[in-house]
């Protein structure tokens, strides 16, 4: 997918209705208050081919540093938000409300912009050790945990 074409998925997600019941469809789910899509995702790439799995790293970080750098030139600068207490709240046994318990068990920070009653979230996924890499992105007008 091109950057052209996040975008106008992200500005489809932010004008669309949200629906009554959990629905998935491809890469994007929707459910009551929020909206998901994944905009990259890398398949684990295990064995020795290092220099492959360092170029798909880089893609999906050019793509996100791409995405970003235009959503703050159209909305400002994004708040960036620490999950970690989130996840600590989790790893207790609390239970952190959908779209946000699956974004905060994943990746260390959010990019957030509020958007009216909504908020944008665009996270990036990165496996400490491993090889996968996820770009993601939520709409949704539940307030961050």
């Amino acid at each position: 997918m091109t950057t052209a074409h996040h975008l106008r998925l992200i500005d489809g997600m932010c004008t669309r209705k949200f629906p009554a019941e959990r629905s998935p469809s491809g890469s994007e789910v929707s459910g009551p208050g929020y909206h998901t899509a994944s905009l990259h995702v890398d398949e684990p790439l295990w064995g020795d081919d290092e220099p492959l799995r360092a170029q798909h790293r880089a893609q999906c970080l050019a793509e996100h540093d791409a995405l970003l750098t235009l959503l703050a030139s159209r909305w400002g600068e994004p708040q960036l938000m620490s999950v970690w207490s989130a996840q600590e709240r989790m790893m207790e046994g609390e239970a952190i409300e959908e779209p946000w318990a699956e974004l905060v068990s994943a990746c260390d920070y959010l990019r957030l912009w509020r958007r009216g009653s909504r908020w944008v979230a665009l996270g990036l996924f990165l496996e400490e050790d491993g090889p996968g890499c996820e770009l993601a992105v939520v709409v949704t007008v539940i307030d961050p945990p």
